[in-house]
């Protein structure tokens, strides 16, 4: 699913909840900005807070794209969606991230609450957040495969 969701969203007919970081730093990493590609993005695609004006611009550029894309799923109570403003990757892989009381929020819920009660049927959920750096609930992780 990290790869061309616009392509993949429309055929899906089984229920689907995707979880994602706006800003997935792997996809920023290795799609947006890949290694070599320009040495003036070295520190700003390790760490959000190391980007210039112009660089969070083209970040944000990218998120708007990214939302376009999401977009395509519609609104169907069988869509759940929790697409927070972080700088992440891998949000659901750790308990740290995904039941931890300092999981991300999005909506009052963390990820947790969020996909399990859409899972269950408890409440449709289908938040995406404001653009960076308005979400103060994200982590920042020191292991390379988290962020």
């Amino acid at each position: 699913m990290c790869l061309f969701p616009q392509n993949e969203v429309k055929q899906i007919q089984t229920p689907l909840f995707i979880l994602n970081a706006a800003y997935d730093s792997w996809q920023v990493r290795n799609i947006l900005v890949p290694g070599g590609s320009d040495p003036r993005w070295r520190s700003c695609k390790h760490d959000i807070k190391q980007c210039s004006a112009k660089q969070l611009k083209i970040l944000q550029g990218f998120r708007d794209h990214f939302l376009e894309a999401i977009e395509a799923q519609g609104d169907s109570p069988t869509r759940g969606l929790f697409i927070n403003s972080c700088f992440a990757h891998c949000q659901s892989e750790i308990q740290e991230i995904w039941f931890a009381p300092g999981s991300p929020v999005l909506g009052d819920k963390r990820i947790a609450s969020a996909v399990g009660d859409w899972f269950y049927g408890r409440s449709w959920f289908q938040k995406t957040d404001c653009p960076y750096p308005c979400d103060s609930t994200c982590h920042v992780f020191k292991n390379s495969s988290h962020t």
